[in-house]
């Protein structure tokens, strides 16, 4: 049985690296790494966590269906659930009849591997699941 799951992240999409440095600045933000996601094509800032704050995950698609997210304009585009082995969480949901995006989990940055249940299943949010498998690469 699938235990509770921690909130690992909020991933925001937007259709330029600057807009996520303006909302970075303009909020205070500490920035803990920036990061490119070759299963989407999109660069990426994680934001830090700490005592106030969870973090944040910028989404700056370069090319791919990302780039058309809200007609182009971006937008909040999903809420990640740190797990701790993604493929069993994934088999579970499908067990119960529901789909992933992905056949089996992919690359996210070099320290996660993830994979999504399709937003049909979840009242229309995309529901990311997180499994760490390494050291963060900061840069």
């Amino acid at each position: 049985m699938m235990k509770p799951m921690r909130m690992h992240h909020v991933g925001i999409v937007l259709p330029k690296i600057s807009y996520a440095e303006d909302l970075i600045d303009m909020f205070g933000l500490d920035v803990d790494y920036r990061g490119f996601v070759q299963a989407y094509h999109a660069d990426l800032i994680f934001t830090k966590y700490g005592e106030n704050e969870s973090p944040i995950e910028f989404i700056i698609p370069k090319e791919g269906v990302l780039t058309q997210f809200n007609n182009g304009k971006g937008g909040i585009a999903h809420i990640a659930f740190e797990v701790e082995d993604v493929e069993a969480c994934s088999k579970e949901f499908i067990d119960k009849g529901f789909e992933m995006l992905e056949k089996e989990a992919v690359e996210g940055t070099s320290d996660i591997v993830v994979n999504f249940l399709r937003p049909k299943y979840s009242h229309g949010i995309l529901v990311e699941l997180v499994q760490t498998v390494g050291e963060i690469q900061r840069n």
